[in-house]
């Protein structure tokens, strides 16, 4: 159990197989998923004392707030239909120093959490490094699964992508291609219109305000992002979450919503550490971030419970 084996679920051959395709194609009505970004186990220290490349040698702020995330998502009734983690599971980039014990550390705490509620991992650029190679990626796939695959849930169609690839794949160029080639090929059968939504998880946010703002760390570039709006765009995809930012954010272009989630750890600006609820009901997708607290003592609110519990 020690690896996580025996406890994750994990995708392969680009597939999530706790849902299975033949049953979950159908629409069956409203839905909802938990999803959460950056528990990053280290971040707090690093920045703490201002040496994110070095300072990252303790991180039990962040077993104590994942701990809080995983309560929260166990005592949830309804349960939700998966919680998804959008990247930066650890701090320490791979090989670095720690990265291992931070790594078994948040397995130990996600291992907690109700196993009927499965857990959807989501590469980021510490735990396959801001230019990937296809060592570090091989290691991401080892432990948390493949870094980029589908599944499907009542009737709507989920791609997890790997982002890093749309930022830098200079050391990993054959990867990128086939990442490429596939993302075409669920980006065709979500413009078939054989899923009520298609909605997309990465790491890096495509933008952080407007589909037209200047590019930096937290965004993707502006012609890769114009690009892959198009092609989102032709294939009617709904909404794109992601993390990265450690703060809320978000914007709508084109009929696409893309939403920024805060951090599960380190906040970098004024939002509480938290998760966002998604309701997926027939006609739209409605989301809303709660604090760890708030989730915890209040649970979900009587607007979106009465959301999913429509017939």
């Amino acid at each position: 159990m020690a690896d996580g084996q025996e406890v994750f679920l994990r995708a392969r051959n680009r597939k999530f197989t706790a849902f299975s395709e033949d049953e979950e194609s159908q629409w069956k009505g409203p839905f909802y998923f938990i999803q959460g970004a950056d528990p990053q186990f280290g971040l707090m220290k690093a920045w703490s004392v201002g040496d994110c490349d070095n300072g990252g040698d303790e991180w039990g702020q962040e077993i104590r707030l994942t701990e809080e995330a995983v309560q929260a998502l166990n005592k949830l009734n309804p349960k939700p239909k998966f919680f998804v983690l959008c990247g930066d599971l650890n701090h320490a980039m791979p090989g670095e120093k720690w990265q291992k014990e931070q790594e078994q550390d948040l397995k130990n705490v996600l291992k907690k959490l109700d196993q009927a509620i499965p857990m959807v991992f989501v590469s980021g650029n510490h735990d396959i490094g801001n230019t990937p190679t296809p060592e570090t990626v091989a290691g991401y796939c080892k432990s948390w699964g493949d870094d980029y695959y589908s599944y499907w849930v009542g009737g709507v169609l989920f791609l997890v992508l790997n982002s890093q690839f749309f930022f830098d794949s200079s050391k990993c160029p054959e990867l990128k291609e086939a990442h490429d080639k596939w993302l075409s090929g669920q980006l065709a059968i979500a413009e078939q219109k054989k899923c009520k939504h298609a909605i997309v998880f990465q790491h890096i946010p495509l933008f952080l305000k407007n589909a037209h703002e200047d590019h930096d760390y937290f965004n993707i570039e502006g012609s890769v992002r114009q690009a892959l709006l198009e092609r989102f765009h032709k294939a009617g995809i709904k909404a794109v979450f992601s993390g990265h930012y450690h703060r809320n954010a978000g914007g709508m272009h084109n009929g696409l919503d893309m939403v920024v989630s805060s951090a599960i750890g380190c906040q970098l600006g004024e939002d509480t550490h938290g998760l966002r609820v998604v309701v997926v009901t027939a006609e739209t997708i409605i989301h809303k971030y709660y604090s760890l607290t708030e989730l915890n003592n209040q649970g979900i609110d009587k607007e979106l419970m009465a959301l999913i519990k429509q017939k």
